[in-house]
């Protein structure tokens, strides 16, 4: 079996997605800890898919889209990523009661 190597890429809407979640969990709900825990569970979990990232179901949409969606469950939210060649794309950060489809 051949290891295939994957370069990270995030983009800016995941890293705002990110942020404006830990200001909100830091913020309103005045937990910043809990704020900075996300914030490292998040960052685990992808690194740790990051070795085999399609290993994994993809995400069924309803909507028709170029990549393949892939999600990462931590806690109360899911990242979802995309694989496109030897990148890891991760695309969004959404609070795992929302309409997904809405939002990618």
């Amino acid at each position: 079996m051949e290891n295939k190597s994957y370069q990270l890429r995030y983009l800016p809407l995941f890293e705002q997605d990110l942020i404006s979640t830990a200001n909100y969990i830091a913020n309103v709900l005045k937990n910043e800890e809990a704020a900075l825990r996300l914030i490292d569970d998040v960052e685990t979990a992808i690194l740790g898919r990051l070795s085999n990232p399609t290993a994994f179901e993809p995400y069924r949409s309803a909507k028709k889209r170029d990549s393949l969606y892939y999600r990462i469950y931590v806690k109360n939210y899911v990242v979802y990523y995309v694989v496109i060649g030897n990148v890891m794309e991760v695309r969004r950060l959404i609070y795992g009661a929302r309409d997904t489809d809405r939002h990618l």
